[in-house]
């Protein structure tokens, strides 16, 4: 491995965050938590590196340091050009050994949620899962807010004994936060030989097309869940969503009957939304759903029971059956503006 200043030397808090990349596009999510981990760092002055490990990515470390990153560490090497759990785990064990440092986050993601444990139990440390937040306490100690018990509430988690404290994050809780001219340190490694290349082997990739809108920069997003009921009335949900230019969202439950594609869940297990509009049918509210949706700038629920917790993050709570309410909407909606998709405005 190649030399680089030492995080022990520098009496700073050292921050890593692994930046994921596919064929050498970073996922937002990197983008994402190297900007949270700036912000954090702002309170007690420690510094952000950003690990980059693929073939042909040192372009990608100027838009980390856009983001937030003081430093990116890149180690390109033709065997990490796919992404492959062991080979990928030996080399960032390599380096957490060599340079300690205190935290080191992944994106929630499922090539993050494969890395991260493995790298934990490498490391002999502990690892908070699926995370919602991340902040300090009054002693400079990273607090991690995870959805717990169920998602009946909301469980902040310490790592006091070990380190790094290691933790991956949902996709879309943060903000990405771009500064053109910022000034980083882009350092770049070197493989060694005794990269573990063992398990299985890559033989061939292929992109699957996405269908329908995505959820990930959605402005609607029309979400069904276990009150839906079946695969028939479930043509409701992508049929408004259609109407509206929106995206079709689910619940853990609606996916798990094959109403709706897993990429469509929302909540600790899916994804984070935070359209403009968001309109829950069926859905009721349980908190591993709840905070995937509720930083939503207006959101409009619809459920047959009134006491339904949905209802209680809704700006418009709607007491009803789905069945009867939304094709009087669609109906409305296609008579004065047809079948074109018609974009919604909060004003």
């Amino acid at each position: 491995m190649g030399q680089v200043m030492n995080e022990k030397s520098e009496k700073k808090p050292a921050y890593w965050v692994f930046a994921e990349q596919r064929q050498g596009v970073l996922h937002d999510v990197s983008c994402e938590l190297v900007g949270a981990a700036a912000a954090i760092t702002r309170e007690n002055s420690g510094l952000v590196t950003a690990i980059l490990l693929g073939q042909d990515i040192g372009g990608l470390a100027g838009e980390l340091v856009a983001h937030g990153a003081n430093r990116v560490l890149v180690i390109d090497d033709e065997r990490l050009a796919v992404y492959r759990l062991l080979p990928y785990a030996s080399i960032l064990k390599q380096i957490c050994l060599q340079y300690d440092p205190d935290v080191f986050l992944f994106g929630a993601t499922s090539l993050g949620v494969e890395l991260a444990p493995r790298l934990a139990a490498m490391l002999n440390t502990g690892l908070s899962a699926h995370c919602i937040d991340l902040k300090l306490d009054e002693d400079g100690r990273l607090l991690q807010v995870v959805p717990g018990w169920g998602g009946g509430v909301l469980a902040t988690i310490c790592c006091d004994n070990s380190r790094p404290s290691m933790a991956t994050v949902m996709p879309g809780v943060f903000k990405k936060e771009r500064t053109d001219g910022r000034q980083g340190e882009i350092l770049m490694l070197r493989a060694g030989a005794d990269i573990d290349l063992s398990g299985p082997k890559v033989l061939k990739t292929e992109m699957q097309e996405l269908t329908g809108t995505s959820l990930d920069h959605a402005d609607v997003v029309i979400a069904g869940g276990w009150g839906i009921g079946n695969a028939e009335d479930w043509k409701l949900i992508e049929e408004l969503a259609d109407l509206l230019c929106g995206a079709v969202g689910a619940t853990r439950p609606a996916v798990d009957e094959g109403w709706a594609a897993e990429d469509r869940m929302i909540g600790q297990s899916g994804k984070i939304v935070k359209p403009r509009v968001y309109i829950g049918v069926g859905i009721s509210g349980m908190m591993h759903h709840v905070v995937g949706m509720d930083a939503s700038e207006y959101i409009i629920a619809i459920n047959k029971d009134e006491k339904a917790p949905i209802f209680d993050v809704a700006d418009l709570a709607v007491v009803g059956d789905f069945r009867k309410i939304l094709p009087l909407l669609i109906r409305e909606i296609s008579a004065k503006h047809g079948r074109n998709c018609l974009p919604i405005t909060t004003t």
